[in-house]
């Protein structure tokens, strides 16, 4: 039997979290947004048309949100491999993909933000 290999994304999840190296960091919320792909196997619920032969995205964004919500870390990199880590630890993904973004850094400069991207395989 062919197997088709597809993707899940949820793009843009949006946080408020106390992440950072800087002292105000730990204690002033800041936007944040998070983008995962997780890579696995659609066939089943590609011809089934069934919830239960797929990851509910409801229990994705849960996953990322215990890591955005949790303890808080220094670098943007940290989060982006922890949650790569809880995806692969949760779900049946061949890998995945994460994103984070940090909207607005306290810098004395203008940009769109900081984005670091992880890509993990089993």
């Amino acid at each position: 039997m062919n197997t088709t290999t597809g993707a899940i994304t949820l793009s843009g999840l949006r946080f408020t979290a106390c992440h950072g190296a800087l002292p105000a960091e730990k204690t002033q919320p800041q936007p944040w947004a998070v983008t995962v792909t997780l890579e696995l196997p659609l066939d089943k619920p590609g011809r089934s048309d069934d919830l239960t032969q797929t990851i509910d995205y409801r229990r994705i964004y849960e996953a990322v949100r215990s890591v955005m919500e949790g303890p808080s870390v220094n670098l943007a990199e940290a989060l982006a491999w922890r949650i790569a880590d809880d995806l692969l630890r949760a779900f049946p993904a061949h890998a995945v993909d994460v994103e984070v973004c940090k909207c607005k850094p306290p810098v004395d400069f203008e940009f769109d933000g900081l984005k670091v991207r992880v890509r993990k395989e089993r």
